[in-house]
C-alpha cells in the first residue's frame, strides 16, 4: 500500500501526464481519478481542487527545470563564458519551451494567471540558484558589474522568457548577447585573476 507521500506523488504524476496528453482545460478531476483507478474522494483527500493539483504540477515542472539547471552548472567549463552562455540558452529552450499540450495550454490567454505564476516562480528560483552558484564562480574570475543582483537576474529571466516566447525563432547567439549585455559580462577577454579550480 502506498504511503500518503507516494499517493500524493502518484496523483501529481497522473495529472501531469493527463495535462500533457489532453491539455489543462480538458482534464477533469474524474479523469485523474480514472487514470489512478480510484474514487474522486481520494483525490479530494490530497487536494482541495484542480487548482491545487495544478500548482503541484507546476512545482514538478519547476523541479525538473531546476535539476537541469543544476546539471548545466555542474558541467560548465570553468572560465568558458561562451560555452556557458550558449548552453544556458539551449537549456532555456528545451526546459521551458518544449511543446506538449500542458505547456501550450499554460501559455494560452485562458491560463494567463497560471502562466504568470509559473514564470515568476521560475525567475525567483533561477535567480536565487544562480547567485549561490554560477555568479559566485564567475566572480572568482571576473568583476561582477551589476548592482541589485537578485533583482537584475529576476528581471532578466522574465524578459528572456517573454522574448523567446514571442520570438521563438530568435537566434541563440542573439539571446546569449542579450544575457551577456544585461549582466555586463566580460566576453573574449582575459579574467582578472588566474583561474581557480572550480
Amino acid at each position: 500500500m502506498a504511503s500518503p507521500t507516494e499517493r500524493r506523488e502518484e496523483i501529481i504524476a497522473a495529472t501531469r501526464a493527463l495535462y500533457e496528453e489532453k491539455g489543462l482545460a480538458r482534464t477533469t478531476i474524474q479523469d485523474i481519478a480514472n487514470r489512478l483507478g480510484v474514487a474522486r474522494s481520494l483525490f479530494y483527500h490530497y487536494f482541495p481542487d484542480k487548482e491545487a493539483v495544478t500548482s503541484a504540477v507546476l512545482d514538478a515542472y519547476i523541479a525538473d527545470y531546476l535539476e537541469a539547471l543544476h546539471y548545466w552548472n555542474d558541467n560548465r567549463r570553468p572560465g568558458d563564458i561562451e560555452h556557458a552562455l550558449s548552453s544556458v540558452v539551449h537549456l532555456l529552450r528545451v526546459a521551458l519551451f518544449e511543446h506538449d499540450a500542458f505547456r501550450t495550454a499554460l501559455a494560452s490567454r485562458e491560463n494567463a494567471a497560471l502562466y504568470l505564476d509559473f514564470v515568476n516562480r521560475v525567475a525567483d528560483q533561477t535567480a536565487a540558484y544562480l547567485l549561490e552558484s554560477t555568479v559566485r564562480d564567475y566572480e572568482a574570475r571576473h568583476e561582477v558589474r551589476i548592482d541589485h543582483r537578485y533583482e537584475t537576474f529576476y528581471v532578466l529571466i522574465l524578459g528572456i522568457i517573454g522574448y523567446m516566447r514571442q520570438h521563438p525563432d530568435a537566434d541563440d547567439a542573439l539571446i546569449a548577447d542579450l544575457i551577456a549585455q544585461t549582466l555586463h559580462m566580460e566576453r573574449g577577454t582575459s579574467p582578472r585573476a588566474a583561474p581557480l579550480p572550480c
